[in-house]
């Protein structure tokens, strides 16, 4: 059996997303599955000297990698555009001539699925959807496009037609699940499978042991709160800022940012402006420091916008789980509440609640040990639910359904 992938992106590519699919194509590979994954030459975030080749073999020849030439993103939306359009032309290509048996379609780019009738009318191979982000509301959480507007209207459809030509569709959420069939996608199609961690290279870091302390001149006797990640509008920083600024005067409570995005120079204006001595803007940290940024945390922050979290499960929750700290969610009411307080793994306060995480933070400095309690159980959650092994398993049973049955 053979699976083909057209993909936006692949290492040495630094970017969201790779190591999903990397895992998942070599766990097909150990059931003997082989796989083509059809992506641009690398352009994003490539590191200097970085080594690639057009054609790379790998898992014994059962996965291939071909990269396809293509120009470089940049900030031109035109160009943008254009590339979107001839990267499409070349998965169509692909898909319309390779031989392969199932297709495994990501949410990344969000048009890829209008490829789809054309491929089905004239090959008529299976379909599994891997639904990372529900589109268009990610552009909503994004703060790009408005419910009812005309981008939205388009993403609508745009989905729809991947929902009907999709034969099974993974999803990383009950919540993702649920906002599915409200949209009137027949709840036998929908798989639940959420994201892993890989539990032996995210681990805890004790405190004498984590480079970041001393990298960063950071005092190891603070109560320390750290967010990481993507610095836009969806993530909500404001709520942190404002946290930071009620808790000012505590002079042992210290929040750490490590981030990048669109607001990344407004934060650090604010920072600036309300002279909030308290709070750290530091550099993104590469994916192999992930360990260290999260144990840096008597709290790791997990939060969004008022109203965005419903298509939304960060997965940034188990890497925190996974380094046996707590997380602090600041987020709409839903699975992930459930989740924290169901296995006393981190506290929850709504989305824009600057009182609930102000009171939450003041507490769980009070009482370090439960802190440390609420990351044990959270480290066993990772090793009892959501380990590599078990959940790439699982996309690779669909795949093998999918192709039984046709």
């Amino acid at each position: 059996m053979k699976v083909i992938i057209p993909f936006s992106y692949y290492y040495p590519e630094q970017c969201a997303g790779l190591s999903i699919i990397d895992d998942v194509l070599r766990s097909c590979a150990h059931e003997g599955i082989e796989s083509l994954l059809y992506v641009p030459t690398p352009t994003r975030n490539v590191l200097k000297n970085a080594y690639w080749e057009k054609d790379e073999m790998m898992e014994k020849g059962l996965m291939h990698v071909h990269r396809f030439s293509m120009y470089g993103e940049g900030k031109n939306p035109l160009l943008r555009a254009l590339r979107y359009l001839f990267t499409e032309i070349a998965y169509l290509h692909a898909l319309l001539w390779k031989d392969y048996d199932v297709i495994f379609l990501d949410s990344t780019p969000p048009i890829q699925g209008l490829k789809l009738p054309i491929v089905r009318l004239f090959k008529k191979k299976p379909v599994v959807h891997n639904a990372q982000d529900i589109f268009p509301d990610s552009l909503v959480g994004a703060g790009l496009a408005k419910k009812s507007g005309l981008l939205w209207k388009i993403g609508c459809w745009a989905s729809n037609i991947t929902y009907k030509y999709s034969d099974k569709i993974i999803v990383i959420s009950e919540d993702f699940k649920k906002t599915l069939i409200e949209k009137g996608v027949p709840e036998e199609k929908i798989v639940v499978i959420y994201n892993w961690v890989d539990e032996k290279l995210v681990i805890p870091i004790e405190k004498h042991d984590n480079s970041l302390y001393r990298e960063f001149g950071l005092d190891r006797d603070k109560f320390r709160v750290v967010y990481a990640g993507n610095l836009g509008n969806a993530q909500n920083i404001e709520v942190i800022i404002r946290a930071a600024k009620r808790l000012k005067e505590h002079e042992k409570i210290e929040f750490v940012i490590f981030g990048s995005g669109g607001l990344e120079n407004d934060i650090k204006k604010r920072i600036e402006a309300e002279g909030l001595t308290n709070v750290k803007m530091l550099p993104l940290q590469p994916v192999h420091k992930v360990s260290c940024v999260y144990s840096l945390g008597d709290l790791c922050i997990v939060s969004c916008k008022a109203g965005f979290g419903g298509s939304a499960m960060p997965s940034k929750t188990w890497s925190i789980l996974s380094t046996a700290r707590p997380v602090l969610a600041n987020f709409d009411e839903g699975e992930l509440k459930r989740l924290l307080e169901q296995n006393d793994c981190g506290i929850y306060t709504k989305a824009d609640d600057v009182e609930g995480m102000v009171n939450a933070i003041l507490e769980a400095k009070k009482h370090p040990e439960h802190c440390d309690e609420m990351g044990r159980k959270g480290r066993q959650f990772i090793l009892d639910n959501l380990t590599k092994a078990k959940n790439t398993k699982k996309y690779v049973e669909v795949i093998k359904e999918v192709a039984s049955i046709h």
